[in-house]
């Protein structure tokens, strides 16, 4: 990839439906001549008509979050990177020639709306994010800052999806960096925010560092900081759900690797029934064992000799 690139003609001939198809956002509705809008792909609220797009100008703009700009924005917010590093990638896909799709008529009263294929694959990013590792909220959440360098999580002060936010690095089962989730330090919402098109379903969290620690049981939590805490309570072979449900693909990935499995979900109402039913789809393919915690209780917010106790003697 060349070093040298030229705003102007990156903006000039990457179109912003195009780059709405390329993060499949196909659930946008026509409002107008050129004008679509919906729910945001960049922090993924709720609101259903937060997000504006003029595909005639090739700007955008979310009245919630606030992002807004051109089609080099709107990479840069998808990606958590650089406008300079937004522009390398859409040249880079330029690259190979572009082609633009049609528009597809969608039925009823609502209007037209982009179609694309949808894809469940991780693609690997091609950049990392700049991070500080020294951040005092890590050490607020009880991170050492040899874990934190473990894990390579880290405050972002650049632009974009993952500005002002905590950047935790996920990757694929190969070990490859699929994406970055960002963690709100000042209790805004969303908490945590995912790239548009980036599929949780499909991977673990630690999953190839706990493969790399080559032992035959896997701890599983909920969270990347409940991951972080009982790595640090010297419990290697760890991995995180990125939630309380557990798709296929993640059933397969931890049956094929390790031969028991211990939930260490959180106490509360939603992590006890997610503890039942995981451990039901998980018993026909290996070893389960439970963690029951209190209902006030989450691996994040245990001591090191907590975690250790608690795994001592799981039911």
């Amino acid at each position: 990839m060349s070093d040298w690139v030229s705003f102007a003609e990156i903006k000039r001939r990457v179109t912003l439906e195009q780059v709405l198809r390329h993060y499949q956002i196909d659930w946008l509705r026509r409002s107008g001549l050129h004008q679509y809008r919906g729910r945001c792909p960049i922090h993924q609220g709720q609101g259903t008509e937060a997000f504006h797009a003029n595909l005639e100008r090739g700007v955008f703009h979310c009245f919630a979050c606030g992002a807004g700009g051109n089609v080099l924005d709107f990479v840069c917010a998808m990606e958590g990177c650089s406008i300079r590093e937004a522009a390398l990638r859409l040249q880079e896909a330029q690259g190979e020639g572009s082609v633009r799709m049609p528009w597809v008529q969608s039925g009823g009263t609502e209007g037209r709306k982009l179609v694309t294929k949808k894809r469940r694959d991780n693609p690997p990013l091609g950049f990392q994010l700049n991070l500080d590792r020294r951040h005092p909220y890590l050490a607020r959440r009880g991170i050492e800052a040899a874990v934190a360098d473990y894990f390579g999580v880290g405050y972002f002060g650049g632009r974009g999806l993952m500005s002002q936010r905590i950047a935790i690095p996920i990757h694929d089962p190969g070990g490859r960096l699929v994406a970055y989730s960002g963690r709100a330090l000042d209790g805004a919402e969303p908490r945590y925010r995912f790239p548009g098109g980036f599929h949780k379903s499909q991977v673990l969290f630690n999953y190839h560092r706990a493969r790399a620690a080559g032992q035959d049981r896997v701890i599983v939590v909920e969270g990347f900081f409940d991951c972080m805490r009982v790595h640090q309570a010297d419990f290697p072979s760890v991995v995180g759900l990125m939630g309380a449900s557990l798709s296929a693909v993640q059933k397969d990935l931890l049956a094929d690797q390790f031969s028991g499995v211990v939930l260490m979900l959180d106490g509360d109402p939603t992590g006890s029934a997610a503890t039942t039913e995981i451990a039901a789809e998980l018993r026909p393919a290996c070893r389960v064992s439970q963690v029951l915690l209190p209902p006030d209780l989450q691996p994040d917010r245990m001591s090191a000799d907590q975690i250790r106790d608690a795994l001592r003697s799981p039911e």
